[in-house]
């Protein structure tokens, strides 16, 4: 992988320098000689794994190694920590206390043109595309499933792109031309026309670059079932979530084929993690239940794998990143969390790091506590059972419900949800970073989607079998299933079900209750502690003003 060339900005500005302020200084974008990005000493399969490699860590030396990235922080640059950020420090779910030049504003909804995470993000995504460009450039012939893999990641990326920027550069392949900039539903079409094109099993291509069969990959990374690579489920996944915010992506609604392609992922193999497991050590006891194992550091050999239909491999040795799964760990923790059952004095299995920054809104806890009524004093395993549902893993102990200082880590309870413990409580392969795989995409997702798609589909009203897919998943975590709902219990499940795991701001945008004139105020919104109502242009993120300044195709989005 030393071999493979860093590349250092986005297709977006491929020629030009410009300059940005950044968590550790200016962002030096330099320009990019298409000629170089060919080099014989790359294989395949070393570009091929630089695809993937661009999601889970910072660069080819890891988490302290140089950053795909130039000029901010290599683990503050990461693909995973930046959409998170995006997704979950701007929606009622998290606030973080930190005061990196970035942070406060996404916590208020105060981002612009200079914010220099969304700048990052943006320029990751775009590194990400010319990866994935230079291989199909190069080695589009080589292995057709490969390519469809390197298609689905590029898919991938422009849905990040259009969801987050909305009008962006569109980049097919290697240029040294100043790119136009695209329409979100153009953006939306070439996604859906990608992601169809590498599924169909009849797509009119000569090399019928197709995806495989879920889990029917050969053994690949240490891993069954081609663990850790995309298969059609990713791809069906992908596309429903499309669908389902088509409405907010183009003006028209899609519902039907957002449920449609949710029931493929439903019926596939990639199942439920239903198996929870008892550990006992001397005269304890502890049950580690279906929900926990999907974000502990074995996730990737127990039954929680099936769940994961596109996990992000880490390894603490192999694998290194500040802004993957230890970003999800470290960033939640403070050193006087203990959340080991067997052992009062352990704190979340990865030591020393315990960085004390994002915490839950209170409007995240009322989700499982409406009264306000959660337990004082008590760690996640414990307020799990005080909510009689496994998925509250919040620890209360010190602290308050309510955010009243952004900069204070016990205002507000800390989430207790990812662990480098492993369920037989082995320890891992590093003391720094961990095993845990992140799960970027699970099929957990294709239930709620499933059942708020035939929600709308019958006016709101919510069907048995909308019912069975929404209680699918609280049977799963133990929770009292639904006989009757609504829409904005649908809402309310997706914050049970993935909180803190990058999507809510595309969710509340989808229910309306994002930007614009809302019902629906969180703490610190808008930057008002009781919350208040921001321009509905906030919906969608600035145009970073680097390649504003660099390529005057470019038109800025409204609001900004």
């Amino acid at each position: 992988m030393n071999k493979i060339l860093k590349y250092m900005a986005p297709a977006a500005a491929l020629l030009l320098s410009a300059g940005f302020s950044a968590c550790t200084g200016d962002l030096d974008v330099k320009p990019i000689d298409p000629n170089l990005i060919t080099n014989d000493s790359i294989t395949p399969e070393q570009l091929f794994n630089k695809v993937y490699a661009c999601i889970g860590v910072a660069g080819n030396g890891g988490a302290n190694g140089d950053s795909d990235v130039d000029g901010i922080d290599g683990g503050t640059s990461g693909y995973v920590r930046q959409i998170w950020n995006a997704n979950e420090l701007t929606s009622d779910e998290a606030i973080c206390g930190w005061g990196d030049d970035g942070i406060p504003q996404f916590c208020f909804n105060t981002y612009d043109a200079s914010h220099p995470m969304l700048t990052g993000l943006y320029y990751r995504l775009y590194t990400s595309i010319n990866f994935c460009n230079s291989y199909l450039d190069q080695f589009v012939d080589y292995n057709p499933t490969m390519t469809a893999e390197v298609r689905f990641i590029r898919a991938l990326d422009y849905y990040y792109l259009m969801d987050g920027w909305g009008n962006v550069p569109l980049v097919t392949a290697l240029t040294t031309e100043k790119p136009s900039q695209s329409d979100r539903a153009t953006i939306f079409s070439f996604v859906e026309s990608e992601l169809l094109a590498i599924t169909a099993d009849d797509n009119g291509e000569a090399d019928q670059q197709i995806l495989s069969e879920p889990r029917a990959l050969t053994k690949v990374v240490g891993q069954a079932n081609g663990y850790g690579r995309v298969d059609k489920d990713a791809a069906y996944l992908l596309l429903a979530r499309l669908y389902l915010n088509a409405e907010v992506y183009t003006g028209t609604a899609q519902w039907q084929k957002a449920k449609d392609y949710a029931k493929l992922v439903m019926d596939g193999p990639h199942k439920l993690c239903t198996t929870s497991t008892t550990l006992t050590i001397g005269d304890a006891s502890y049950t580690y239940t279906a929900y926990q194992k999907l974000f502990m550091g074995d996730n990737s050999t127990t039954e929680a794998a099936t769940e994961a239909v596109f996990p992000i491999l880490q390894d603490g040795v192999r694998t290194t990143s500040w802004g993957t799964s230890l970003f999800m760990m470290a960033s939640t923790f403070d050193g006087d969390m203990h959340e080991d059952p067997f052992d009062a004095e352990a704190v979340n299995g990865v030591t020393s790091q315990t960085w004390g920054g994002n915490r839950a809104r209170p409007q995240l806890i009322r989700l499982f506590f409406p009264t306000d009524n959660a337990p004082s004093s008590s760690t996640g395993y414990n307020t799990a059972k005080e909510a009689k549902d496994d998925r509250a893993l919040f620890n209360t102990v010190g602290r308050t419900l309510h955010n009243t200082s952004q900069s204070v880590f016990t205002n507000g309870y800390a989430v207790a949800k990812y662990t480098n413990f492993k369920t037989d409580h082995t320890v891992g392969h590093d003391a720094t970073f961990p095993d845990a795989d992140f799960f970027f995409m699970r099929s957990a997702e294709a239930y709620l989607t499933y059942a708020e798609a035939d929600t709308r589909l019958n006016s709101g009203n919510v069907t048995s079998d909308a019912l069975d897919a929404i209680n699918a998943l609280r049977s799963r975590a133990h929770a009292s299933t639904f006989t009757v709902c609504t829409l904005e219990d649908i809402l309310d499940e997706w914050g049970r079900e993935f909180y803190f795991e990058g999507r809510r701001r595309i969710d509340l945008i989808r229910f309306s209750k994002f930007g614009g004139v809302t019902d629906y105020q969180w703490e610190w919104k808008g930057g008002s502690y009781d919350g208040r109502d921001f321009d509905a242009t906030r919906n969608i993120f600035a145009i970073p003003s680097n390649d504003l300044n660099v390529n005057r195709n470019l038109v800025q989005n409204p609001g900004y």
